[in-house]
């Protein structure tokens, strides 16, 4: 059985103030064209297709149309919701639209329950997991702890108690949305942390033939088994290097992943990420390749030079984002302090600020719980508000 595996749509989003509608409306010309050209059997959307809870009315179009197309290319679909998605607005419907072989999964309560397709070796049972909040699904699912991993282990023994039940030799297909271990974030995926730990082991999904992932944007390979696809476009320049692209999966007789082709996805425009002196940047002629490319250039300058973007865009018009980072010696305070908050994220600057105001004590156990428990409640409480009926 050959699958096509993407996610990470986020139909809507713009970037630094860009409109990417159209490029995104490419994209899903490419996918329908791949699903013809290529045979494709199934066609698997692992979450993130809005990219916030209410949408723009032109994103939603946009995924109507899609919808539409795929179902008269007359080839499954099986998509979830992700962390960005407000899955009871993106599930409204499921019950007509899988008529036409559309089938959103997106109420946790469905984890165990499979669309089953088959192919001349038999079955292929896909199983969709929505983003599991576990805040929001714990007691649904019995888990112990109000983790990710809890939670998705609990989905999981749903997912293999099933697959107990079906004949022998049925193949099997995971659709999830989560932080996989040996995964490679970028800046642009929202933080799904509870209690620190944002992350889940491969383990948590054996006993399945494949796993389709979202969540994470660049395309990587965890296990031959277990692969995101990521988006099928940049949304943050430090997705400069990554190749955009979906998995073509030729699923064997025995489950096993025969091939694993990465379909490239168009490139609107390229990014660049360039850094240095104002006056060396406009002349350097190793840079003439980035003219046509979307700029974020950082300014090494010790004094902020006179208007910068205006100067930058006469050879780089295309230029979106400005940093500065001025060339400071190695005992100027601000170089110290943009060391340590470098790479470290929310929880570990609160643990560092406890720390400072102490005079060198950070937090305790039961302090580190509280503070992260903080953060928790936040997040949770804007997960809670996207899938309440207001």
């Amino acid at each position: 059985m050959r699958l096509l595996h993407t996610s990470d749509w986020h139909l809507g989003r713009s970037f630094h103030r860009v409109a990417l509608l159209d490029a995104q409306a490419a994209f899903l010309d490419h996918l329908v064209a791949t699903v013809r050209e290529r045979a494709v059997d199934a066609v698997l959307v692992a979450g993130d297709v809005y990219d916030r809870a209410v949408p723009p009315l032109t994103a939603v179009e946009l995924f109507d149309t899609a919808l539409h197309r795929l179902a008269d290319a007359g080839v499954p679909t099986v998509m979830i919701s992700g962390n960005h998605d407000s899955a009871r607005r993106l599930g409204v419907g499921a019950g007509l639209i899988e008529r036409a072989g559309i089938h959103l999964r997106t109420d946790p309560a469905g984890a165990g329950t499979p669309v089953v397709l088959a192919d001349a070796h038999g079955d292929v049972a896909l199983y969709g997991l929505p983003y599991l909040e576990p805040a929001l699904v714990r007691e649904q699912f019995g888990a112990e702890k109000a983790g990710h991993e809890a939670v998705l282990t609990a989905a999981m023994d749903r997912v293999r108690a099933d697959l107990a039940t079906r004949p022998e030799g049925t193949r099997s297909v995971v659709l999830a949305h989560a932080f996989v271990a040996g995964g490679e974030p970028s800046d642009s995926e929202r933080d799904i942390t509870v209690g620190g730990v944002d992350s889940v082991p491969a383990g948590v999904f054996d006993g399945v033939d494949y796993v389709a992932l979202g969540h994470l944007h660049g395309s990587q390979t965890v296990t031959p088994r277990v692969r995101y696809s990521g988006s099928p476009l940049a949304y943050s320049f430090s997705e400069a290097d990554h190749r955009k692209t979906m998995w073509l999966i030729d699923l064997g007789a025995d489950g096993a992943v025969e091939t694993a082709e990465r379909v490239d996805c168009p490139v609107p425009r390229p990014l660049a990420r360039i850094r240095g002196r104002l006056d060396d940047l406009l002349a350097e002629p190793g840079l003439t390749r980035h003219e046509e490319s979307w700029v974020e250039a950082t300014l090494t300058d010790p004094v902020r030079p006179a208007e910068p973007m205006a100067r930058l865009a006469e050879r780089f018009p295309h230029t979106l984002h400005l940093v500065f980072d001025p060339e400071r010696t190695d005992d100027d305070p601000l170089v110290s302090y943009a060391r340590r908050l470098q790479g470290r994220d929310d929880r570990q600057i609160a643990e560092d600020f406890v720390a400072h105001v102490r005079g060198g004590s950070g937090p305790d156990g039961a302090e580190r719980a509280v503070l992260y428990g903080a953060f928790d409640a936040v997040r949770v409480d804007a997960a809670a508000r996207e899938v309440s009926d207001r």
